[in-house]
């Protein structure tokens, strides 16, 4: 008698906690929800606007030219790419969060040392520009990578012409 009494009592609290545990689909939907993992829908870590194209990445936006090239032997940043270095410190100056690294390079003549030397000149001279038009020192980080990085292979002009420049990099991309 008492089996069939703890039997009963047990029953019946099985029965009341899966009817507890329930519920009733009233959405008309099931399953637990979906994350979206859109590559659209979702920031891209370099100026990423939830969904929108980040100028940064727009090939039609003057920020996704990120190189400034330079004369055989100097570090001023050149007239023509004045439009360009100010488009990146307009950048820098309203997104605060964003950081560049500038890598400055070289081409091939010249030794190790000097080749260093300069390519850290036009690295600064780059970030001196950026600095004087918006950005935030802190926001930049300049470095030289002398010959070591070449754009482009070979031993004429044209391969040394696309040698000698300073390159602009955002946070994600170095």
């Amino acid at each position: 008698m008492r089996f069939a009494q703890t039997s009963a009592i047990t029953a019946a609290l099985l029965a009341a906690l899966v009817t507890g545990c329930s519920t009733t689909n009233t959405d008309g939907q099931s399953g637990a929800a979906v994350e979206n993992r859109n590559p659209t829908a979702s920031s891209s870590g370099v100026g990423g606007q939830g969904g929108a194209l980040s100028p940064l990445k727009d090939p039609n936006n003057i920020l996704s030219k990120r190189s400034v090239y330079f004369d055989y032997d100097k570090y001023e940043v050149k007239t023509e790419y004045k439009q360009l270095v100010a488009a990146h410190a307009k950048y820098l100056s309203e997104n605060k969060t964003a950081k560049v690294l500038i890598q400055g390079n070289t081409d091939e003549r010249g030794s190790r040392e000097y080749n260093l030397a300069l390519g850290q000149k036009r690295s600064d001279a780059v970030k001196k520009a950026l600095t004087l038009l918006g950005a935030k020192d802190d926001q930049i980080e300049s470095v030289s990578l002398g010959e070591e990085k070449p754009k482009a292979e070979g031993h004429d002009e044209a391969a040394y012409a696309e040698n000698r420049r300073a390159d602009i990099l955002y946070n994600g991309e170095y």
